[in-house]
């Protein structure tokens, strides 16, 4: 094969790009993972990662693992065989936490959606005050359904559970969401956060998280379910001094560190509002180009992922393959029900204004050869939009 020049653009929603700074910490020499600067790193990551969930009451596990295995510990940790779980159905990764309970042996009652929707407060609540005998023993949701590029509004959920006076657990899983979009663990009063650290926190994949409420905590001492590797006690036991009870991922925790870093020097805060500002941009642009965004409600367009749909007739998979022939550009696919029908945008992770219009101009001129008809004015209306926000003093950094 001959050479293409220049760095390939990686915009699916995940794993997505690592900065310099994070590769050359995982590049350090391994160190002993029973030796006291390990222990001070430990405690270094778990601290930081407690700043990142926004939480003082929770705990920390990290492990060696994607983010299934967070959705497995979230569920092994707090429940027992033939529980009652309800989760809303929002898109391909709601189904597979969905068939990953049912597997466990739990009895999971699936809140029908439309995959253009988030998790809806109000069927949540309903169903909730339903439950009179109180069967149900948790409600889980994905924060930021990375499928269809659509935010479930967290805090109303947690209004609807406190309204319906239930004492289920709420999961909520972050994967797509955690240090791009606005989480807070202990304010939205979620009993386990679930996250990975190959999106936001702009790592390779290889860790996952959960942070843990008192409440989750004190479920844990009842709850039934088999687990050995995913168990909290023991992590949180060796957790204290900054150990793990089993080799961790030493050189990604490295690059946690480092990570962790980056975020704070830029500013939590300071990194939602970049997000915001270019998926605001991207909407911007698939719009002028006459096409359809997938999310329905504005209060629930998301700040990792733009999920673009192409008229009836059109293959997005097709239009995925010609930007990776011409212009060195993966772009996600469509997932379960929306395969070939939409194609999705990353904007997330250590991301700025010019690799954003580098990525949506690729994305145009694959659109034209692909031959999807489109307006040629995406990419312009997207850079007038980022042209307004420095004006108005917002920069590439807030």
């Amino acid at each position: 094969m001959s050479r293409i020049a220049g760095r390939h653009f990686l915009q699916i929603p995940g794993p997505t790009n690592v900065p310099d700074r994070v590769l050359r910490a995982i590049d350090l020499p391994t160190m002993d993972h029973r030796g006291p600067e390990f222990g001070r790193l430990g405690k270094s990551v778990l601290a930081g990662m407690k700043r990142i969930f926004r939480t003082e009451q929770g705990e920390v596990v990290i492990y060696p693992a994607s983010g299934t295995g967070a959705w497995e510990a979230a569920l092994v940790n707090t429940l027992s065989p033939g529980d009652r779980v309800l989760m809303a159905e929002t898109g391909q990764f709601a189904a597979l936490w969905q068939r990953l309970a049912a597997r466990l042996g739990l009895q999971v009652e699936f809140l029908p959606g439309d995959w253009r929707h988030g998790a809806d407060p109000v069927s949540i609540e309903k169903r909730l005050r339903g439950d009179t005998q109180q069967a149900l023993k948790a409600v889980c949701v994905v924060h930021n359904e990375t499928s269809t590029g659509v935010t479930s509004r967290i805090a109303e959920v947690r209004k609807a559970i406190d309204a319906s006076g239930h004492p289920a657990l709420f999961m909520v899983d972050t994967i797509s969401s955690l240090a791009s979009i606005d989480y807070r663990h202990d304010e939205w009063g979620v009993d386990v956060t679930v996250a990975g650290s190959q999106k936001g926190l702009m790592l390779p994949p290889g860790l996952s998280f959960n942070c843990v409420s008192p409440k989750a905590l004190a479920a844990a001492k009842s709850a039934a379910l088999p687990r050995s590797y995913w168990a909290w006690d023991e992590m949180l036991a060796s957790g204290k001094s900054g150990f793990f009870p089993y080799t961790p991922a030493t050189n990604l925790l490295y690059g946690l560190r480092e990570a962790i870093a980056m975020l704070e020097e830029e500013g939590l805060d300071n990194v939602f509002a970049r997000h915001q500002r270019h998926a605001e941009a991207t909407r911007r642009a698939v719009r002028a180009w006459g096409l359809e965004v997938l999310a329905l409600d504005p209060a629930e367009y998301s700040a990792s992922l733009t999920a673009v749909l192409l008229p009836t007739g059109q293959d997005a998979d097709r239009v995925r393959k010609v930007v990776l022939e011409h212009f060195d550009m993966s772009l996600g696919t469509g997932l379960g029900k929306l395969a070939g029908k939409v194609f999705r945008i990353g904007h997330l992770g250590d991301f700025n204004d010019l690799a954003l219009m580098g990525t949506l101009a690729g994305v145009e001129m694959g659109l034209e050869l692909a031959g999807v008809g489109v307006k040629k004015e995406g990419a312009l209306a997207a850079m007038a939009y980022l042209a307004e926000c420095h004006a108005r003093g917002q920069r590439a950094a807030a």
